[in-house]
């Protein structure tokens, strides 16, 4: 499956061409949770390949990304057949890692069906460590960056997990 941005000019970037499949659909008769994560995954190949940082660069420059660390939230249910959009925003970047936000929504009703908070490392595969981002990546996140710092911080960025107690 392939996810395309739509929107590269404009912030945040947006992401289509996902339907919820029979495969998805869980013993509740919604997505089930991993299939979230799958779907923002193949937003995060959509963002990895617009900033050339793709599976293209493994045998280019023998460079990867690696997921450090990830948020879902679920607000509201996708069923069998829905149509999804994703949008995402960049919250930070360094030389070696981009942290970034996605926006799950049904695509024709329009409702904001879960977030994704994440970390992704630049690695180089053959040392198995960290890399610093090629000068064109750097460029490319910092002109996204200036679009989206004018952006409003998404309500669940930074959220902690736990029971609220009042």
């Amino acid at each position: 499956m392939t996810t395309r941005v739509t929107n590269a000019s404009q912030a945040p970037l947006e992401f289509s061409d996902q339907h919820v499949m029979p495969e998805w659909i869980d013993f509740n008769g919604h997505m089930n949770v991993a299939y979230y994560v799958m779907a923002f995954d193949h937003g995060v190949d959509g963002l990895t390949n617009y900033l050339d940082i793709g599976p293209e660069g493994i045998d280019a420059r023998g460079t990867s990304t690696f997921t450090l660390e990830i948020h879902i939230n679920y607000l509201q249910e996708l069923q069998l057949g829905d149509p999804i959009s994703l949008t995402c925003q960049l919250l930070d970047y360094d030389s070696k890692r981009i942290h970034y936000f996605f926006n799950m929504y049904h695509a024709t009703e329009n409702y904001l069906a879960a977030t994704c908070e994440q970390l992704l490392l630049h690695v180089n595969l053959e040392e198995r460590r960290s890399s610093p981002f090629p000068k064109t990546v750097l460029s490319k996140l910092e002109t996204l960056m200036a679009l989206h710092r004018q952006l409003p911080r998404p309500e669940q960025a930074g959220q902690k997990i736990g029971i609220r107690r009042r």
